[in-house]
């Protein structure tokens, strides 16, 4: 059984986590280091976990009390399912409910994307307030904090987050509507502007010079990784040892933007960056693992910040802007615009047409991705790379 001094001392961890005390009590503890009062039981052969209150507004004392009297209402045969009073009271009650029910089938990355948002811009505003009694202004007060640090999308992120807790907490009984549903329209248009890029071959061969005299290797790797593949900034810090075979990237369907199966085909140049990397990161799980958060793969400003190292602007260009000049670039020379499009994984809308290119346009992209690194080194011929290394 847990002890006060326990319950006191319990210190959040990297994944949320249940602290057993007895007969069905648990007190579970999020990564944000909030506790909650949770009795699991079973019944109909299903278990089922409800929500006594938070810690320290509910003792453990009075966490036990309310077991118990929910232990014996079971025994007389009433459902703990309808009572009301179970329900979660405080929003972050129920972002906690949302996150155990619906992240179950997620990948690592969305998750951790989610808990971001949550713990970074939602919670602080939204996660002491009943749930009943934030209103639609709460949550437009909270994404218009977000639209004024700059980070449109990341405001409408945080809408649908909190519309689907609610939408959750509607299908459980808790709640009879969804504040964010009077919110259609009220957030800035998306900036569709293209990603900064550059497609002068002078300006290129620069960008190719300095990222091959980068002095740091793991991230001068990262660097060239991206230019050479044109793979989205997400998908090349995620990328993971065991998604090589051969010739090919394998990149898994849970990582990719529309959740299919991406195939890359490796450039003799690529295959080099991973015999580069193999002594220094191939103990790894990530091809680019963080250098300051052990178990994680590199930060997403990780290429970002390189770039700005060596003197590119963000108007000049981004990482995502790679992908961008491949495309000009192998347009401009003549490759099938199809070929390009299937090789940045731009998904074709008929079905039957898609399943064709996949297998039609495999060969193309083989020698596409071969041009494009050539290409590449072609311009930079004059880097001068003092590791000694091949690139």
């Amino acid at each position: 059984m847990l002890t006060d001094a326990q319950v006191k001392s319990a210190k959040p961890r990297e994944k949320t986590y249940m602290m057993r005390d007895d007969r069905g009590l648990y007190l579970r503890v999020d990564t944000a280091g909030r506790k909650y009062w949770i009795l699991r039981y079973w019944e109909n052969k299903k278990e089922h976990q409800l929500s006594l209150g938070a810690y320290p507004d509910i003792s453990l004392k009075d966490a036990r009390l309310s077991r118990d009297e929910i232990q014996t209402a079971r025994t007389k045969g009433q459902s703990p399912t309808l009572k009301k009073a179970e329900a979660p009271q405080l929003f972050s009650e129920a972002a906690d409910e949302w996150l155990n029910v619906r992240m179950k089938d997620k990948t690592e990355s969305y998750i951790r994307t989610i808990r971001f948002r949550l713990n970074k811009y939602i919670l602080p505003a939204l996660g002491a307030w009943p749930l009943k009694d934030i209103t639609s202004g709460n949550i437009l007060r909270l994404c218009r904090d977000v639209e004024d640090t700059g980070h449109d999308e990341t405001a409408k992120r945080v809408k649908t987050i909190v519309g689907q807790i609610y939408r959750f907490a509607i299908a459980a009984g808790w709640m009879d509507s969804d504040p964010t549903s009077a919110l259609l329209g009220t957030l800035r248009p998306r900036n569709n502007k293209n990603y900064a890029t550059l497609t002068n071959p002078s300006e290129i061969a620069i960008l190719m010079r300095a990222m091959k005299s980068y002095p740091y290797t793991v991230m001068r790797c990262a660097m060239l990784f991206s230019v050479y593949t044109a793979a989205r900034p997400g998908e090349v810090r995620a990328a993971e040892w065991s998604e090589f075979s051969g010739e090919t990237w394998y990149i898994p369907a849970g990582k990719m933007k529309m959740k299919r199966r991406h195939v890359v085909p490796m450039s003799s140049q690529v295959k080099a960056i991973l015999e580069v990397l193999r002594p220094i990161t191939g103990n790894n799980r990530w091809l680019f693992p963080s250098p300051r958060n052990n178990g994680h793969c590199m930060s997403e400003n990780g290429v970002r910040v390189a770039l700005r190292t060596i003197g590119f602007t963000k108007e000049q260009i981004t990482p995502h802007g790679f992908r961008a000049m491949f495309s000009t670039v192998a347009n401009e020379h003549g490759w099938n615009y199809d070929v390009i499009e299937r090789q940045l994984a731009h998904v074709e809308a008929n079905s039957v047409r898609r399943a064709y290119n996949h297998a039609e346009y495999m060969p193309e992209r083989v020698k596409l991705m071969q041009w494009w690194a050539d290409y590449l080194d072609g311009l930079s011929v004059d880097a001068k790379d003092e590791s000694g290394l091949p690139f």
